[in-house]
């Protein structure tokens, strides 16, 4: 069935990032972490960091339990998060939020536009937001976010 909302929605873009995100595999030795959920769809997700000065991201891993959409995003907050600090990541979910509601430019994130065609799917927008969520948890927080 050509044409699909699913289709449009899973992508070849959506699916090599989906897959690509066995390459941040979640370590022991990463010392930051948190957990979090999505009430809406139930997508699930485990990050943990290294940090290096000034609190900013130098490592690290998840895992997930989320369709395509929340995979390919969590990916996509992979290959960006190098270097960032909370703060960054803050104003990144704040851009991100605008975004998902229809307020606010494409986000200052690397590919994150290949999640454009999750934009008129709001049940998919938590699933989006879930990386950012957690990386924060995790950054402001000495123990594992729950």
């Amino acid at each position: 069935m050509s044409g699909s909302p699913s289709e449009a929605l899973y992508s070849p873009s959506i699916l090599n990032h989906a897959v690509s995100l066995a390459n941040y595999p979640l370590d022991d030795a990463h010392t930051k972490r948190a957990y979090v959920t999505s009430r809406v769809c139930g997508s699930a997700l485990e990050l943990g960091l290294e940090v290096a000065e000034h609190q900013a991201i130098a490592g690290l891993g998840m895992r997930a339990k989320a369709c395509a959409i929340g995979q390919a995003s969590a990916a996509i907050f992979a290959a960006g998060a190098r270097s960032k600090t909370s703060d960054d990541i803050t104003a990144s979910l704040r851009e991100i939020d605008a975004w998902l509601a229809g307020a606010g430019p494409l986000p200052d994130w690397p590919q994150i536009g290949d999640l454009a065609a999750a934009l008129p799917h709001s049940g998919r927008h938590e699933a989006i937001r879930l990386p950012w969520r957690a990386a924060i948890a995790a950054l402001c927080n000495d123990e594992t976010a729950r």
